[in-house]
């Protein structure tokens, strides 16, 4: 599904931010990638979703090379990646429907399917009451899961997430964790990219430990373990 080979990212000869990393990603996985602040777990989800080029090294993600995407090729490439931000990065002068639907709308989709796939997305994530109000007046578990339903609504094969909880109280945390084990289990590879231990260590699903841009820890049934 995913895979990273040898992969080298350095932003000048005194910055390497990942240095050889190899892993693969399969089908309906859900993987945790953590480590502390600086180690590169923010820059293996840029890689993904292809917002940034590796030095050195292949990805792969099913057919396509990612390393070698053209311009013109990103947008259908990231039809197939649904990502989430800890900053949420909604629309602040569109409502929560109008938040979801510009994604289907750059891609042309008829207003009646918008119209009728809008609300299903968001009765998934609990905020089909929430449907014309604008972001100002959600509270941040509410944005994150706008943030969430905008992810989904092209039914991508893979979610990424990017510290999705960093800003979250401890309920809304947990609200926003099962949303993405309910993908999970929808059949969506989740890629959750946190610092928080006890998410880590609740979950019990694979975890890749990264310690200053190396793989250090790669295991099935993970837990946050750092050493100093």
């Amino acid at each position: 599904m995913i895979t990273f080979q040898n992969i080298t990212k350095a932003y000048n000869k005194n910055s390497i931010a990942l240095e050889n990393v190899s892993f693969k990603i399969n089908p309906k996985e859900f993987v945790s990638i953590v480590g502390r602040s600086g180690s590169g777990k923010s820059t293996i989800v840029k890689l993904i979703i292809a917002e940034e080029k590796p030095t050195n090294g292949r990805i792969i993600f099913d057919s396509y090379e990612v390393n070698k995407l053209r311009f013109s090729q990103l947008p259908e490439y990231r039809r197939h990646i649904g990502t989430i931000f800890q900053d949420f990065r909604l629309l602040s002068g569109k409502t929560v429907f109008e938040n979801i639907a510009f994604a289907l709308e750059v891609e042309g989709r008829p207003q009646k399917e918008i119209n009728e796939f809008v609300p299903q997305i968001l009765n998934l994530v609990g905020l089909n009451d929430k449907m014309q109000s604008f972001p100002y007046e959600l509270s941040g578990g509410e944005k994150q899961r706008v943030a969430i339903a905008r992810a989904m609504i092209n039914q991508p094969e893979v979610i990424v997430a990017d510290e999705p909880t960093g800003n979250l109280d401890p309920f809304n945390t947990w609200e926003i964790v099962k949303l993405l084990m309910k993908l999970n289990e929808m059949g969506s590879v989740v890629i959750l990219a946190t610092h928080n231990k006890e998410v880590i260590n609740t979950l019990g699903h694979r975890v890749i430990t990264l310690d200053a841009g190396k793989v250090i820890r790669d295991e099935e049934h993970g837990r946050f373990i750092l050493t100093n």
